[in-house]
């Protein structure tokens, strides 16, 4: 199958004009095509090639080439201010002010070294990350993986679900279960961007953005912060056992492993020519559009903690779901006629974040499953799939518990992404060290080390939350539960740790069987061959 698409892609070239086509894969697999295939989706590709020239020409980075790549990374940046990231950052601001501040600022360091490392890994090899998982780990191993992918993903639409319910409730007052039920028709808003192609995307990525980041300019004026709590919140690390929980937590809210099987899928059907100077340049656009796009998400996540922390910890008020944090800041004297500006502000924010994490998080299922199993489902079918399997488990739980269950499920989705994190990680980190795959733009040392250093951070904080969880199974009063940990719970982390092992010492495959980027100007040589 592969084979006969590479030999269509060849024969498209005949012309000799030195760029690659783009995939038939790629976001072709998910909008679907026009039956004119000269039809390009992106309505600036014309700048593109400007920016990026063609095959064999100096490239040099410009500020109209800087503006023509923004894009990829605002898509990917709504995944970091997903409803999740905001009860982790609740969370820390009411509990422990603006201790936790510098954890953010960790976290989105590493988000946009490891999100770089993922757009490096789809421009230089023009595949994604789930479809080179599969060519390096066959058999079981990849279909393991192709399974914590997909939890991510459902982790993640839960959060996008809940958040979603909870913000249509607070603003239109709208009962949960409804609002959780209301969150299907999304795959109809999904279907309708998708036929305006995937500049339309970014965009409407960019506007949700533009939305939040908005209303939380607003509400820290409202909140009037403490400047030199902020500053020391941020410049100096302060962390003790009992807020190293919600550390964790916001690490792992932070940090988010689907994105980087999205992030390198998208900009590997973006490139207009295959030198080495063009990628070198294509890859320094996408290190600025990562920079841009992830540090205005963090500043989003510091708004909310920085809010959390002047509303709540200041006045010694310790939230439990976000319902308490809207209803509490109904205080701030804001109004407009009976409306309190903070809240609705707060509420519609809280939509967006919702709508524009589960857009992304369906592109993202798309290309796992492509990756993995090598099968493009129909994306309305994909949709409604994924959204069934969190609608049902959310709406059990509000039914069972009510708001007080939505919050601890939100907090649990977190868990689930944080503990798949590594399986991606690792995996993104060899791939791109590699000289067999990546030739000579295998990672420089200096950022495998840093890289690793990203994963023993990421693995060490996973351990700590899954041995205190291990630990309070053990200690329960309740029978039943100590048995769930020693016969269930126990032998499962032993086994995910090997195969966490196994991941990460396997030795790679040899060198005849991958395409090895050596000379990727020469003319009979195409970036195809590695799937061949």
């Amino acid at each position: 199958m592969a084979e006969v698409e590479d030999q269509a892609t060849r024969e498209e070239d005949q012309e000799g004009t030195g760029k690659v086509p783009r995939r038939n894969g790629g976001f072709e697999a998910i909008f679907n095509p026009p039956e004119d295939q000269d039809e390009v989706f992106f309505d600036d590709e014309q700048l593109r090639e400007e920016a990026v020239p063609n095959l064999g020409e100096h490239v040099e980075l410009t500020w109209r080439g800087v503006i023509a790549h923004l894009g990829p990374a605002f898509l990917i940046s709504v995944g970091y201010l997903d409803p999740g990231n905001w009860a982790t950052d609740i969370e820390g601001g009411s509990r422990f002010g603006y201790e936790l501040l510098w954890v953010l600022i960790m976290s989105n360091l590493m988000a946009i070294l490891l999100q770089t490392l993922a757009t490096r890994l789809g421009v230089v090899t023009r595949s994604h990350l789930a479809e080179v998982c599969k060519e390096e780990y066959t058999g079981m191993p990849s279909y393991a993986l192709w399974i914590l992918a997909e939890l991510a993903i459902i982790a993640t639409d839960l959060t996008e679900v809940l958040g979603t319910a909870i913000g249509l409730n607070l603003v239109f007052n709208i009962p949960l279960v409804l609002g959780v039920i209301l969150t299907a028709l999304d795959t109809f808003l999904l279907l309708a961007v998708q036929r305006h192609g995937m500049r339309r995307l970014e965009q409407l990525m960019f506007g949700f953005l533009a939305i939040i980041s908005a209303c939380f300019i607003a509400e820290l004026f409202f909140a009037k912060p403490d400047i030199l709590e902020v500053v020391k919140g941020t410049f100096i690390p302060r962390l003790n056992l009992e807020s190293l929980y919600v550390a964790c937590g916001i690490v792992g809210a932070t940090v988010m492993p689907h994105n980087f099987y999205l992030h390198s899928a998208i900009v590997g059907d973006r490139m207009t020519s295959r030198s080495k100077e063009a990628i070198r340049a294509e890859c320094k656009y996408n290190l600025i559009d990562s920079a841009v796009a992830l540090n205005a998400a963090v500043f989003i996540n510091c708004a909310i903690l920085i809010i959390s922390a002047a509303n709540f910890w200041a006045k010694d008020i310790e939230v439990a779901t976000l319902q308490d944090a809207y209803r509490l800041l109904e205080n701030t004297g804001f109004t407009i006629g009976k409306v309190e500006v903070a809240q609705l502000l707060f509420g519609i924010a809280l939509i967006a974040s919702g709508q524009s994490s589960t857009l992304c998080g369906t592109l993202a299922g798309q290309y796992v499953m492509e990756g993995f199993l090598e099968i493009r489902a129909p994306p309305v079918i994909r949709r409604l799939v994924t959204r069934m399997l969190a609608v049902v488990p959310s709406v059990i739980v509000i039914l069972a518990t009510g708001d007080s269950g939505t919050y601890q499920l939100l907090i649990l989705s977190q868990v689930v992404l944080s503990l798949q994190l590594p399986f991606a990680v690792i995996p993104l980190i060899r791939f791109t060290s590699s000289k067999v795959r990546m030739g000579e733009f295998q990672n420089h040392w200096a950022i495998s080390a840093l890289s690793w250093i990203c994963a023993v951070i990421v693995i060490f904080l996973n351990l700590l939350l899954v041995l205190s969880f291990l630990k309070d199974g053990f200690t329960s009063e309740k029978l039943v539960l100590k048995i769930l940990t020693g016969v269930l719970a126990t032998p499962l982390f032993v086994v995910v740790m090997l195969f966490l092992l196994y991941i990460t010492f396997k030795k790679e495959r040899s060198e005849d069987s991958l395409y090895v980027v050596d000379d990727l100007s020469s003319e009979d040589n195409s970036m195809d061959n590695f799937a061949s």
